[in-house]
């Protein structure tokens, strides 16, 4: 699967600075030669962008906690849409942590914000380019060697994987990213499991900080156009 990026970089702060998200690379990437396990993983003190690569299927539970986001990489928009008819397919926009810490946190689920539940209809599967857009925040620290992995799974079958490097972010940054990915044909019959099995395609995107794993983020798809 080849993937092709457009995007744009704001920054609360005016500032020279060298390239960030809005200069991001890399593409769709075979699964790497090695094999990891989950228990394996889970064992390592840091958790490197090789180590995620080897994973031969989805995670069952996060490979590290909401904690280890010394960044505070905050993501507060996200928006999915069609390249060629420019319609948006998905959009969710969230407030800012520092609003959210307001409420009573006795009641917050530590994992809230970690995983999204995606709805598409079957044509979705069909779409030849789709354009995704993030915003995020960073806290006060610097950001070097930004990256991004993202693989996707239909039951234990490695569907896709991306690999995208952000390159460094200033400190107390708004910057936002469309990533541009073009799609292969699906056979008929993938298509139609996926369909009729909503929710067994799931995703992983984990986000690493100098080769050290800060942030994993966990979705599931149906296609069947409902609940």
């Amino acid at each position: 699967m080849k993937v092709k990026k457009s995007a744009g970089s704001t920054a609360t702060t005016a500032a020279a600075t060298p390239p960030g998200p809005g200069t991001a690379t890399g593409g769709a990437t075979a699964a790497s030669g090695g094999s990891s396990s989950e228990e394996e993983l889970l064992r390592k003190a840091v958790i490197g962008p090789e180590d995620v690569l080897g994973l031969p299927k989805v995670t069952s539970d996060y490979l590290c906690t909401p904690e280890e986001n010394i960044y505070k990489i905050d993501f507060t928009r996200f928006k999915i849409r069609d390249m060629e008819s420019g319609t948006t397919l998905f959009e969710i926009t969230k407030p800012p942590a520092s609003e959210r810490e307001r409420g009573d946190k006795k009641d917050v689920d530590p994992n809230a914000g970690r995983f999204v539940r995606y709805q598409f209809t079957p044509a979705f599967l069909r779409l030849r380019q789709v354009g995704a857009t993030v915003e995020f925040t960073v806290g006060d620290k610097p950001i070097n060697n930004f990256r991004m992995i993202e693989r996707h799974y239909f039951r234990d079958q490695l569907l896709k994987s991306f690999d995208f490097e952000f390159g460094f972010c200033i400190p107390s940054s708004k910057n936002t990213c469309e990533h541009i990915y073009e799609f292969p044909q699906l056979s008929e019959d993938l298509i139609q499991e996926m369909i009729l099995h909503p929710y067994e395609t799931q995703s992983d995107s984990f986000y690493f900080v100098d080769n050290k794993l800060v942030m994993h983020n966990k979705a599931d798809y149906s296609y069947s156009g409902g609940p």
